[in-house]
């Protein structure tokens, strides 16, 4: 795979702003999902939350990434209390560069959204592994055990 991300900032929760070049973590998760307080995304981020200190004692930081607002992303943090940030693309620079755009069916409707994705990015922000079109159920433990062969 091998693709180096291109540098990118978002507004982040906690009153930050989240760059990626200021990123310092031996390995970055990067998941984008497609909407605040729905069932697969909640669900996704408790098991994100769920296994935190897991990918922590790899060196591996995690941020979430919808087009929600800052507001919206504060709220769902603080009601799931994930220990990491949630970031706002609602530009979709960060969407538009990893290409997780997509037209969905949604209630019958073509509708514009993010299509559930995961990138593993290493420190050198080389994408290292790719998930798209996610069924939340195993994924994230997925992730984690893929974070694990790159120790």
């Amino acid at each position: 795979m091998d693709t180096k991300v291109g540098d990118f900032s978002l507004p982040c929760t906690d009153g930050k702003t989240f760059q990626l070049s200021k990123a310092n973590d031996r390995f970055l998760v990067l998941y984008f999902y497609p909407k605040d307080n729905t069932l697969g995304c909640t669900t996704e981020g408790a098991q994100f939350r769920d296994l935190y200190l897991e990918f922590q004692k790899l060196g591996c930081g995690i941020y979430g990434i919808s087009r929600d607002s800052l507001k919206s992303h504060e709220g769902f943090k603080a009601k799931l209390g994930f220990p990491f940030d949630l970031l706002a693309d609602t530009e979709e620079n960060a969407c538009g560069q990893f290409k997780v755009i997509r037209m969905k069916n949604l209630y019958g409707k073509q509708v514009r959204g993010i299509e559930r994705s995961t990138f593993v990015l290493d420190g050198e922000h080389v994408i290292r592994r790719e998930w798209r079109g996610v069924k939340v159920p195993g994924h994230v433990q997925e992730v984690l055990d893929f974070v694990k062969t790159l120790q």
